[in-house]
C-alpha cells in the first residue's frame, strides 16, 4: 500500500467506520477507467471505502525474477504501477474525489488472483472492467473479469466497455485515426 495513513489504531477505527468496501481493479486501460468511474458511484451509494488496486509482475515473469532477482528493478516496476494508478484517477475523474475514503494499492502478482484475494470481506464488492479484447487477447492474457467471477467469494460487478470502446475495438483503423486526432495539436486558424 502507498499513502499509509496513521497508526494501527487509526486503521482499526477506519475498519469500524467503513464496514463496506468497494475494490476496483485498475490497469490504466479505457475499460478500467470506466470501471473506476462505476466503482466511485458504487462506493457513494454504499457509503463504502474505495480500494483502487493495480497489479504488476516483473518483466519476464516471476520465473525470470527468481533466476536473476534485481531489487532496484522490482522497485522501479512497482513505482511505475503506482504512477499508472495515480494517472488513472486523473484520466477517469480529474483526480481523487474529496467525498470518498480512498486507498490505493500496487500489488505484485496477476490481476485476477490478487483482486480475488483482496476482496475477501463479508460486505466487499469487486468491480472490474470486462474489456474489449478479442479471442486472441483472451487466449494470450486470459480474462481478468472471467477469473474474478469464477473464483471470487463475494460479489463481482463486471462493467462492460463503453459504446465508443466497443466500436473502436472492432475497427483498428478508426482507433488509430481517433488517437492521432486526439494526440496531435491542431493548427489554429488566424
Amino acid at each position: 500500500m502507498f499513502g499509509h495513513r496513521g497508526e494501527l489504531s487509526d486503521l482499526l477505527d477506519d475498519v469500524e467506520k467503513y464496514p463496506h468496501r468497494v475494490i476496483v481493479g485498475v490497469s490504466g486501460s479505457p475499460g478500467s477507467l470506466h470501471a473506476l468511474r462505476r466503482a466511485v458511484a458504487e462506493a457513494r451509494l454504499r457509503d463504502a471505502e474505495l480500494w483502487a488496486v493495480i497489479t504488476w509482475v516483473p518483466r519476464g515473469g516471476e520465473l525470470a525474477n527468481r533466476r536473476a532477482p534485481c531489487p532496484p528493478l522490482l522497485k522501479l516496476w512497482r513505482d511505475e504501477a503506482a504512477r499508472i494508478l495515480c494517472q488513472a484517477w486523473d484520466d477517469a475523474l480529474g483526480g481523487i474525489p474529496d467525498d470518498l475514503h480512498v486507498r490505493m494499492f500496487a500489488l505484485r502478482g496477476t490481476a485476477g488472483r490478487r483482486l480475488v484475494d483482496v476482496a475477501d470481506g463479508e460486505n466487499d464488492l469487486l468491480v472490474v472492467g470486462s474489456g474489449t479484447g478479442g479471442p486472441l487477447a483472451r487466449l494470450v492474457n486470459g480474462s481478468v473479469a472471467r477469473f474474478c467471477v469464477k473464483r471470487a467469494r463475494r460479489g463481482v460487478l463486471t462493467v462492460p466497455p463503453s459504446l465508443v470502446e466497443r466500436q473502436l475495438a472492432h475497427h483498428p483503423l478508426a482507433r488509430r485515426r481517433l488517437l492521432r486526432e486526439l494526440t496531435q495539436p491542431t493548427a489554429v486558424q488566424p
